[in-house]
C-alpha cells in the first residue's frame, strides 16, 4: 500500500484504544530510572553473539584496564556475583 509523504496517520482498523490489554505508560517509571542496554554495531554483534560473550569481553577489560579518578572498575568479585 502506497501512502502520501502528507499523511501520518494510522488507518481506522488499527485503533488502539479499543484494543484490551494494552497500558499506556507501563515502562515508563523503569525507563526514566534508566536503562542498561546498548546497541551494538553490526560488526560488534557479529563478534559478540550473546550478552554472557559480551559481558565477558568487558570485565577482561575491566581487569586490566589502568584505574583512573571517574574511571572506577568494579571490584573482581562484584562480577563474578552477576554471573
Amino acid at each position: 500500500m502506497k501512502k502520501d509523504s502528507d499523511t501520518d496517520q494510522l488507518e481506522p482498523e488499527y485503533d488502539f484504544a479499543r484494543m484490551p490489554g494494552g497500558v499506556q505508560g507501563k515502562y515508563a517509571a523503569a525507563y526514566r530510572g534508566g536503562t542498561n542496554l546498548a546497541r551494538l554495531d553490526p560488526d560488534v554483534a557479529k563478534a559478540f553473539t550473546t550478552d554472557s560473550a559480551v559481558n565477558e569481553a568487558l570485565r577482561a577489560i575491566i581487569r586490566v584496564a589502568p584505574k583512573r579518578p571517574g574511571n572506577q572498575a568494579a571490584p573482581a568479585d562484584a562480577a563474578s556475583r552477576h554471573r
